[in-house]
Parts: structure tokens; sequence; C-alpha cells
């Protein structure tokens, strides 16, 4: 049997968790939420990263769909796009019950990977979408959001973002704040996007499990989206799970500056840089004709997942493979039936079946249920948190 078919074969019995797909901001930007004009049951191949097809293909069993909003609407706009994107995620799961289940716990996950479903989660991607109110983190929770990324690209007054200028030095009072009302509510603590700082703050202060949905080794590819070796060590006592991404400029050096010129090129054309509308796309193509694209391949990804398990350990790695939210992904890995490549990959490099199950499975499902635990030990300790910013920030 080859490692491919080695690899089909696993992910039949121990199917991927992936921890962020951008999809629902695709289906917004693309056709603003019209499933009629982008059926998912068919195969959208040019047009997204992601169809049912295909994800049954890449041996998907559960996928946390980010409901992220971008760090450009503010406050209560920023709040309402979020209700829109869930809302977008709710249709899906409406409108395909056959193949998407919906999914709020660890046991919920399970049920659905025996019938045969794709465990579906939501996952805020930035503090920006609760707008510094911990009631609107709660009402998250109660709409199905299962894990919050604390910043995007971009600071929040209340915590420090990898890819902007430090301003608090990691949380704020409120930040910390925060971090204890998602313990005591059980929603995950998201620390992919945020500065080093921010990580390690939010490390002291979690009781339950934190996760990276979308970020690799700092020490393979030198990129601050990725988590440094120190962050990786302390994961074992956390109990939580980096979930390697394959977002390539984060994990080939070589496509560092070359994607930044690319989103020069973007921006010079009056677009965001993280488009990826077909006129964003005819640009990055004019700009790689004449710039050609270093390439990562299955074997990149590989290269940080043997790293994160070697710093943290095989209970604490997973998969955020960050589709329909990048503009280009790895060779072998263009789109969500990619995943048995890399399987296959880390099977070449001696992963155990044993080690691979945790990898695509059992870990993403232990984080959730362990917070699920943290959740009601603590409930009944405390109740919910008013505090404000305003308040702990002054």
């Amino acid at each position: 049997m080859s490692h491919l078919d080695e690899a089909r074969d696993l992910l039949a019995r121990h199917p991927v968790v992936d921890g962020h797909n951008d999809l629902p901001w695709a289906l917004r930007e693309k056709v603003r939420y019209d499933l009629d004009r982008c059926d998912l049951t068919t195969d959208l191949t040019g047009r997204t990263h992601t169809d049912i097809p295909r994800l049954r293909a890449g041996g998907v069993g559960a996928q946390f769909w980010s409901v992220y909003v971008r760090t450009d609407l503010a406050g209560d706009q920023a709040v309402s796009a979020t209700l829109e994107q869930i809302d977008c995620v709710d249709q899906m799961l409406a409108r395909y019950p056959c193949d998407l289940a919906p999914a709020l716990t660890a046991d919920d996950m399970e049920a659905a990977r025996a019938e045969g479903r794709i465990a579906s989660l939501k996952g805020a991607e930035g503090g920006h979408s609760i707008n510094e109110s911990l009631a609107t983190l709660r009402a998250l929770y109660a709409l199905g959001v299962r894990y919050m990324t604390l910043t995007h690209n971009s600071n929040l007054a209340w915590a420090d973002s990898a890819t902007d200028v430090p301003n608090v030095g990691g949380l704020s009072p409120f930040g910390h704040a925060v971090v204890r009302e998602m313990n005591r509510i059980g929603m995950l603590v998201d620390l992919s996007h945020v500065a080093a700082t921010t990580m390690r703050d939010a490390l002291s202060t979690s009781v339950a499990p934190v996760i990276f949905s979308h970020s690799s080794a700092r020490a393979i590819c030198d990129h601050p989206r990725n988590v440094p070796d120190d962050v990786l060590a302390q994961l074992p006592a956390n109990g939580g799970v980096a979930m390697a991404t394959f977002v390539p400029k984060f994990i080939l050096p070589a496509a560092v500056a070359w994607t930044q010129a690319a989103d020069e090129n973007l921006r010079a054309h009056g677009l965001h840089h993280l488009d990826t509308s077909p006129e964003a796309m005819k640009l990055h193509e004019a700009f790689e004709a004449t710039n050609p694209r270093p390439v990562a391949t299955a074997s990149t990804v590989a290269d940080h997942l043997d790293h994160m398990r070697e710093v943290a350990g095989v209970d604490h790695v997973g998969i955020g493979g960050d589709f329909d939210g990048t503009a280009f992904t790895p060779s072998g890995l263009d789109d969500v039936s990619g995943y048995p490549t890399l399987v296959a990959e880390l099977l070449s490099r001696g992963w155990s079946s044993a080690d691979l199950a945790k990898l695509t499975w059992s870990n993403a499902v232990r984080v959730l249920r362990d917070a699920e635990s943290v959740s009601r030990e603590l409930r009944p300790l405390r109740g919910p948190s008013n505090a404000t910013r305003q308040t702990l920030d002054s």
C-alpha cells in the first residue's frame, strides 16, 4: 500500500479536525451569502478552496468555520458583520444537513463522525468582534461560537497583535478579564495572530487549554504570526494545541518577502492586501508572471509539524489550513482535498498511525472537551463578569 493509500485509510478512521476555514467570508465577498450562486455540493474549484465533495475527498471530519470580519470594521459595525457571518454558517448547516452537522461540544463532534457527517463549529477571528463587551462575548457563545482569536492583524486597546506595533505589552487588565470569562463560559482562547507577549500573558491567565487555530513554528519560519519555541514548550502544562497552517508566507521563509511585495502591489491598485476577488487574483497573476513566486509544499508544512511535535509533544499539535483565507496555497495542498497528501508525507517521515490520529482528530476533540470541563467547574464559583475596559484599564 502506498503512503497516500495508507493516508486515506487512516483519515477514514481518524478524519481531520481543521481549526480554521474562511469560507464564510469568501461567500460574503463573492456572492453575498447567496448559496444558490455558490452551491457547496458542486465542485467549486477555481472559485473557492472549499466545497463538500472536496471536504469528503480530503478526509475532513470536523471544521471550525471562521466567522471572521476585517479589522477596518469596528465597534458595532464589527459586531453586526460577525452576526452575519454566524448566520452564514447557520444557513450552510440548514441547507446541507446530510453533510454538515451542527456541533457545540466534543460529544457533538464524535456523534457527527459516527453519523458520517462533518462536524461544523464556529470560531470568531479577532476580539474586535465583541466591541469590548463581555456580554457580547457571551452572546457569541450562545450563538455557537466555540473559540475567539484574541486579535486579528491589528492591535486592540486590550491586546497586542503579532503584526502591529506593540501597544499594551501583551494583554491589558481587561484583556486578562476577557480570557477569564472565556474560560468560565467554555470558549477556547485562540492565540493565532497575537503577539508573543500576548501569548505568554494569556497562558499565564488561562486555566483552560488554549489553541492556535492556524499558526506554525517560528523556529522554522521567522514570521511573527508563528509560535516561538518557549510558547510551544508551555502547551503540555496548559493542555493546549497548536494547529499548523498552510499559508505560504507563514511557513516558507522565501515566500515572506515575495508576499509583502505582492501585497503592496494590491494596495497600489487600491485593493485590500487580503482581497482574493477575481480582480485581485488577476493582479497577483500579472505580478507573478514577472516575479516568480516561491512555492511551499506538503513537505514544508511537515517540517513545521515535525518541529512542533518535537517541542510541544504529539498531544499538542493539530492542523488549521486557513483555506479560503489566503490567496496562495502550497503545491499539493491546493484546497481542502489535499490533507491526504500531508498525512502521506508525515507517514514517509515515520509518524505512526497513533500519532497521526492525535494530530488529525483526537487532540482537537480533547482540547474542546477539557475547556468544557473547566467551564463546568468555574460556573458555580462565579457568575458572568460585567467588567469594562474603561474601568479595568484606567
